[in-house]
C-alpha cells in the first residue's frame, strides 16, 4: 500500500523511529516571514534552532504566532542566519 501511495503521489515517506508511524518528509522553504508555528508543525525537531537563539518559549501561543523576523528582533539575533539554518535542515 505504501509503495502504491508513493507511486501515485510521488511523496517521500520515512518510518518514524519513535512510534513506527509513517511520516511524510516535509520540504519547506523558510523565509523571514515564515510563521514559527508552521515551521514547528512541519518538523518539531527544528525547535533546537529556536532554543539556540534563546527562544525558550516555543509552547507559548504568541511565540508560535510570530514570524522569524519578529522572533529574531525580539531576541537580538540575525534572522538571515536562522533562516539559512532552517532551510539547510529542510534540505534547501
Amino acid at each position: 500500500m505504501l509503495d502504491l501511495f508513493k507511486e501515485l503521489f510521488g511523496k517521500k515517506t520515512t518510518q518514524n523511529t519513535y512510534n513506527n508511524d509513517i511520516k511524510e518528509n516535509t520540504k519547506m522553504v523558510v523565509t523571514k516571514q515564515t510563521n514559527i508555528g508552521a515551521i514547528l508543525d512541519a518538523d518539531p525537531m527544528t525547535g533546537k534552532y529556536f532554543l539556540e537563539i534563546g527562544m525558550h518559549c516555543l509552547g507559548c501561543p504568541s511565540a508560535r504566532g510570530e514570524n522569524i523576523e519578529q522572533a529574531c528582533y525580539a531576541h537580538g539575533t540575525d534572522a538571515d542566519e536562522l533562516v539559512a539554518k532552517l532551510n539547510a535542515h529542510f534540505g534547501n
